[in-house]
């Protein structure tokens, strides 16, 4: 199996973690907790095994951060794959949902 074929097997399996979850997991990690540098974090949601949304602060901004993380050596990483959105570009989006749902729902 190809390098590109083994990770869109992957996207598949985790899209659809999400299903039949309980209520979101919330728990807050403090930059004084390892060694990260100026970043508190709040897990909002997991999205499915290995996605989550988490809102933090990084380097005195606030940011929305929807993410893959993966796991290496035991500790839960963040993946490349994602987006931080600041306070801005999180408000566009909010103001857009429902046009976003409704496009969602005619497809």
């Amino acid at each position: 199996m190809s390098g590109r074929e083994k990770r869109k097997d992957e996207e598949c399996a985790s899209d659809g973690d999400s299903e039949g979850r309980g209520p979101p997991k919330k728990t807050i990690k403090r930059s004084g907790d390892d060694d990260d540098d100026d970043t508190d974090e709040l897990v909002v949601c997991d999205l499915s095994k290995n996605r989550k949304v988490k809102v933090r602060t990084f380097n005195g901004r606030i940011m929305v951060d929807i993410r893959e993380y993966y796991v290496k050596d035991g500790k839960e990483l963040p993946g490349k794959k994602g987006i931080s959105l600041t306070m801005d570009q999180w408000n566009i989006l909010r103001e857009n949902i429902e046009e976003i749902d409704k496009a969602v729902n005619e497809n």
